[in-house]
């Protein structure tokens, strides 16, 4: 009976050894499951992979809401665009076509699919040097395997092309590509005050900067009042135009920095969120579709040096886009 006792009793400790390794390795299990879920999941901005935060934050250059992507963004050259025109020699004011081909280094005879965003592959945007002259066109694919638009340019001179677009899976890429229109070109303008409101037929759009100015480092928070003939409307009244209600972009006059917003619409205005880390004067360009026009106005923000602390790391406040 002795005998039989002690099997039994060290039957009953094996088991209560196994069952706390047991506890235990399921406590481990689950604590690794909960470090991977808090620490393994990275938040980027869709436009501006290099900013990354958790679940809910929203992008400090662009105001977009960040996806979640475990996947690390490529080193940001992986990718460029290739540039012809039909004619070579560019007319002012005569028709050219612009032929973008996207490609990736190393591998330059091979095609590069691109993502759909905000409807399009492609964003084209266009503007003189001066800054004086902006259009906003999407090139379409064709059978060669670039994507080709019809363009007008007003004068000769310098222009410069931002081409916007995303390689599927990929991070989002923006070419900046010089233009020349030969000939005499017109004097350049210069913008020296801010202009913050401006119309577009029945319609006007004003910016209104918390505090009253623009300044460097620091999270801007710009209202936007839409008005048709002089009264305000609700701007989620307006049409979409491009999966967004309105578009915003800013781009530097020294450097030619380069930001697109998509302001949020709340209260009936809109919200625009972005964050400038060079000081000088930026032009903008905001357009929305209203009663199926769309609508474009200009603008030129004067920004200030600020005080304030440069965003923390991961969010990279600068204006440039490029992306």
């Amino acid at each position: 009976m002795k005998h039989a006792a002690a099997i039994l009793l060290a039957g009953l400790a094996l088991a209560a050894c196994s069952d706390q390794k047991s506890t235990g390795a399921q406590k481990e299990a689950a604590t690794a499951t909960a470090a991977a879920d808090d620490h393994q999941h990275t938040y980027r901005c869709p436009m501006h992979p290099e900013v990354t935060g958790k679940e809910g934050d929203s992008c400090p250059k662009c105001g977009m809401k960040l996806e979640h992507s475990d996947t690390a963004p490529d080193a940001g050259g992986s990718y460029f665009m290739q540039f012809a025109t039909a004619p070579v020699t560019i007319t002012p004011g005569k028709e050219v076509t612009l032929s973008l081909t996207p490609r990736k280094k190393g591998a330059d005879s091979e095609q590069v699919a691109l993502d759909l965003e905000h409807e399009k592959k492609i964003h084209l945007i266009l503007v003189s040097d001066d800054l004086s002259w902006f259009d906003h066109i999407h090139p379409e694919y064709s059978t060669s395997g670039a994507y080709t638009v019809p363009a007008r340019f007003p004068s000769a001179g310098k222009f410069k092309a931002f081409a916007d677009y995303k390689p599927s899976g990929g991070s989002h890429v923006v070419d900046k590509i010089d233009i020349d229109v030969p000939g005499t070109a017109p004097a350049a303008k210069t913008f020296t005050t801010a202009k913050l409101s401006g119309t577009s037929g029945a319609y006007s759009f004003e910016l209104l900067p918390e505090g009253g100015t623009f300044v460097t480092g620091t999270p801007l928070h710009i209202r936007g009042i839409v008005k048709q003939n002089g009264k305000e409307i609700d701007a989620a009244s307006l049409d979409n135009y491009l999966g967004a209600k309105a578009h915003f972009v800013l781009i530097g006059v020294n450097e030619k920095e380069y930001l697109h917003v998509h302001p949020e619409v709340e209260g009936g205005k809109f919200d625009l969120h972005t964050t400038i880390e060079k000081p000088g004067t930026y032009r903008g360009w905001v357009q929305f579709n209203a009663a199926g026009s769309i609508h474009t106005i200009d603008f030129t923000w004067i920004v200030e040096k600020g005080t304030g602390q440069a965003a923390p790391a991961g969010h990279d406040a600068g204006a440039a886009h490029n992306h």
